[in-house]
């Protein structure tokens, strides 16, 4: 599958054949597309269980709002894939396959899966099954790349622990905790982490900052190539404002309070996490590629529903129809669909004239009356059944 292609699928009476028959039409429908235009398949519709009028209508407006749920649910799969692929594209498009086939392939070879989806089904259950499936692979795949991204996110927060600067990192291995006052009544230690270019003037105006400050109680403790870590005592009464103080003066207090054993403790959360990322990263990625083969399998069998119903509504019984998929790209989909529409035309009845050149025009009052009885008032009407759409 490459990027840009488009797919259409189109239906017709076979009686554009003189013969009336499907292997004359699908040629007869090659030749109208053009071969420089794109290539047409035959495209292989079962005969599904025709219902009431009323409830081919009802169907039609149901598989075209399932149809849209099953585009978003693939492409947001797609977006899945790409995201946990670091956007590599081509790695991307090697788990974009269906049924372990690639996505030209297997919309040019398709075949109704009859097994999963037994056609002589009524059509309202088979739409039941497929939005229940499409719905379950959307929550499925939702919810393991959340799981992934939380994990993620987790374990990127472990890791400026373990290597940010003084302002963020972990000071468990930083902090002797004998420079700490633990369990006084009335003095506290703070730790502070100063922007190196601030230090002279931290040393100048710390004292100062709050009552109860105790001079020169300032200790280095660490330095990197931005901060530089101090501790300081206060008096208990006094610790709120100096670490508000401190924050206006923009430099970082830094909360710490010594655990034994909360430094190999941290060791093994980082470890930890480092497994659940990876073993999460795999079943995601394993996830994602089967979700996405699902998906627009689902989707594929959508439209193929959505062709059988529009077929019976258009041309009516007994059905005799052809069907067939071009691939192509967007400019050449669009004179392809010109080439259609000057062809058959007449198939939309008063809805479509010609003008002065022999080119099919649409009569916008026939036409709305045309959608109205069919349903299709909001559509892009077209005189035969025609869908386009892109799997990416």
């Amino acid at each position: 599958m490459s990027k840009g292609t488009k797919y259409l699928l189109v239906s017709l009476p076979t009686s554009i054949s003189p013969s009336n028959h499907q292997d004359e039409a699908l040629t007869a429908l090659r030749s109208t597309i053009g071969s420089d235009n794109g290539q047409t398949y035959p495209f292989a519709i079962p005969n599904f269980k025709i219902g009431t009028l009323d409830a081919l209508v009802q169907q039609a407006d149901d598989l075209a709002k399932l149809e849209s749920s099953c585009e978003q649910v693939v492409a947001k799969v797609g977006d899945s894939l790409k995201n946990i692929l670091d956007g590599d594209d081509d790695r991307v498009q090697q788990h974009k396959n269906i049924n372990d086939k690639p996505v030209d392939q297997y919309l040019r070879t398709f075949q109704w899966n009859k097994i999963k989806y037994r056609a002589d089904k009524p059509i309202a259950d088979l739409i039941d099954s497929l939005q229940k499936e499409i719905a379950g692979i959307d929550n499925d795949v939702k919810a393991k790349f959340s799981q992934y991204n939380t994990t993620k996110t987790n374990l990127a927060a472990a890791e400026r622990k373990q290597t940010g600067n003084l302002s963020t990192k972990s000071l468990t291995t930083v902090v002797n905790p004998r420079l700490i006052i633990q369990d006084s009544e009335y003095l506290d230690t703070h730790l502070i982490a100063v922007p190196n270019m601030n230090v002279k003037e931290f040393y100048k105006t710390y004292e100062t900052l709050t009552e109860r400050v105790v001079p020169r109680s300032a200790t280095e403790i660490a330095k990197d190539e931005e901060f530089t870590l101090f501790a300081v005592v206060t008096f208990k009464k006094s610790s709120a404002d100096f670490v508000h103080k401190c924050r206006e003066m923009r430099w970082t207090p830094r909360d710490y309070k010594y655990k034994e054993g909360g430094k190999e403790a941290e060791a093994k959360e980082f470890s930890q996490l480092e497994q659940d990322a990876k073993k999460l990263w795999g079943e995601a990625l394993r996830l994602g590629r089967t979700g996405y083969s699902e998906s627009a399998m689902i989707w594929v069998h959508v439209l193929t529903l959505r062709v059988f119903v529009e077929t019976v509504l258009r041309y009516g019984l007994p059905l005799d129809f052809v069907c067939g998929i071009v691939q192509t790209n967007a400019k050449a989909a669009k004179k392809a669909k010109q080439n259609l529409d000057n062809s058959y035309s007449y198939l939309g009845g008063n809805a479509f004239n010609r003008d002065n050149k022999g080119r099919a025009k649409k009569d916008d009052a026939a036409l709305t009356n045309e959608m109205q009885s069919q349903g299709h008032l909001g559509d892009e009407y077209s005189p035969y059944v025609y869908y386009e759409f892109e799997i990416v």
